[in-house]
Parts: structure tokens; C-alpha cells; sequence
């Protein structure tokens, strides 16, 4: 089996376990665009945007107490927060983003 199969096969098996690839993960971060994309139909995304904000805040206390058991409540929220503050900057630094002028 060449090398390419193999990894193939790997990510694969890592699905069906759950776990995300690369391709996999923006997938999924792709459905949570095009639900905020249909609510901005009928609400002012700078209402939106804190809505997802409080939704994602929620849901990972909720993995973070109940699947993944952290007793370090204050360590937990210092790395969430400087992933968050690395993905906020890689996403304000995306030309692609820029308004229409």
C-alpha cells in the first residue's frame, strides 16, 4: 500500500473514531458559517456575533466539566482563551475577508 493510501486510511479510521483532519474540522466550522449566514438573514450580525460567541463559550464549559473532567477551571479558560485570540487574529489578518468597497 502506498504511502497516500495509508494516510488515507488513517484519516479515515480517525473519522469514524470521531476525530477531525484538517479538511474534516473546516467542514465542520463550515456548518457553524452557514447557520450564522441564515440567522443573519433577520439578525444584525453585530447582535449575531456575540450570540455564537456565548454559544461556543457555553458549549466548551460544558466538554471541558463533563467529558474532559478539568478541575483547573482558570487553566482551561487561559489556553481557550489564546486559541481563540490566535484563530481571531489569523482570521483579521485573511484578505479574503476584507468589506467590498
Amino acid at each position: 500500500m502506498e504511502e497516500n493510501e495509508g494516510n488515507r486510511a488513517e484519516r479515515r479510521a480517525a473519522r469514524r473514531e470521531g476525530k477531525l483532519d484538517t479538511a474534516a474540522f473546516l467542514k465542520v466550522a463550515d456548518k457553524f458559517i452557514d447557520v450564522a449566514n441564515r440567522e443573519n438573514q433577520t439578525v444584525l450580525a453585530t447582535e449575531l456575533h456575540m450570540a455564537f460567541l456565548f454559544a461556543a463559550a457555553r458549549y466548551n464549559a460544558h466538554v471541558a466539566k463533563t467529558v474532559m473532567g478539568v478541575e483547573d477551571h482558570e487553566k482551561f479558560v487561559d489556553h481557550m482563551t489564546k486559541q481563540y485570540t490566535e484563530m481571531l487574529r489569523q482570521h483579521l489578518a485573511d484578505g479574503s475577508l476584507e468589506a467590498e468597497k
